[in-house]
């Protein structure tokens, strides 16, 4: 339980570090979006690279990036049954914000440090099918029922998606791992030292990106969706954990990446559908805290099993 807690803490602090450097003027506010290109295109594939080179891949284990897009597809319906006599910038926000998950620049740093190569392997097949929806699945069918934002295609999404470098590099590296085929001694040298920066970098930018601007008129709107979000997690992680066949410590992960915070693609995408960007910024950044709290919760319960 205490390198638990210990682990968290150092996380914590340096979302805190993020946060002051920007408050103090020691970084610009939009200095994030560098620090975001380096993480998403170089420290996280480096990580994944290093983790299924060290992990057994099972065919099995493929069943996890159809929940990983099953658990958004389920969240969207929500969204647009829920909001169905809403106005169109209700309906927008609810509709791209209770479905994606920020796995790469929040939960894979958790999962790297505390349930090693497994867990990211665990959690880069449960982020592709996430991201199938999140960068910009979720958009195209909200953009389309609600005639709001660019009639988006299919293929525009496909594109998209194939030009995401993380995505790239977890289809690589399935079919790599499928395929039997090893990674160079020299490679994994060097993509295990680049990612082991993964972790600092990505909550460095979290705490960076982090800004609360508080307004009454959002209290119920932030409350309903995060309810929503938990309570949906809270499910999800009981089928994971109860009705599913794997081992334990892939359980554990899956249970993990249930309670990722809100994706933070979802400000850019409400936006372009006529939503309020600040309402889903505001929401993303209170979804960061308690994913905080209840993932390192959730670990030193792990820790006591």
């Amino acid at each position: 339980m205490i390198p638990v807690l210990i682990k968290a803490s150092a996380y914590i602090f340096i979302i805190l570090l993020g946060y002051m450097l920007k408050r103090k003027g020691f970084v610009a506010p939009y200095d994030y979006k560098l620090i975001s290109k380096i993480v998403l295109n170089v420290t996280l594939p480096a990580a994944v690279v290093t983790s299924f080179a060290a992990h057994e891949m099972q065919a099995s284990l493929l069943f996890i990036v159809l929940l990983g897009f099953g658990c958004n597809v389920l969240l969207l319906l929500l969204g647009y049954w829920a909001s169905r006599k809403e106005d169109n910038g209700t309906r927008a926000f609810y509709m791209l914000n209770w479905p994606g998950y920020s796995i790469g620049s929040f939960t894979m740093p958790y999962v790297q440090s505390f349930l090693g190569p497994s867990g990211i392997v665990v959690t880069s097949l449960f982020d592709a099918g996430n991201a199938v929806m999140c960068t910009s699945g979720s958009y195209v069918v909200t953009s389309n029922v609600l005639n709001a934002g660019e009639r988006s295609r299919v293929w525009g999404m496909i594109r998209k998606l194939f030009s995401s470098v993380p995505f790239v590099t977890y289809m690589l590296m399935l079919v790599f791992a499928m395929l039997h085929v090893g990674m160079p001694t020299g490679v994994i040298a060097v993509s295990s030292t680049i990612g082991a920066a993964n972790g600092f970098l990505s909550m460095l930018m979290i705490g960076m990106m982090f800004d609360i601007k508080f307004e009454r008129k959002y209290v119920k709107q932030v409350v309903t969706t995060l309810s929503v979000r938990f309570l949906g997690a809270s499910v999800f992680a009981a089928v994971f954990y109860f009705l599913t066949p794997f081992s334990e410590e892939i359980r554990q992960a899956l249970v993990l990446v249930s309670f990722s915070p809100i994706s933070n693609l979802s400000p850019v995408f409400t936006e372009k559908c006529k939503g309020d960007p600040a309402l889903s910024s505001l929401t993303g950044s209170l979804s960061i805290l308690v994913s905080i709290v209840v993932m390192t919760f959730l670990l030193m319960l792990m820790q006591q099993v």
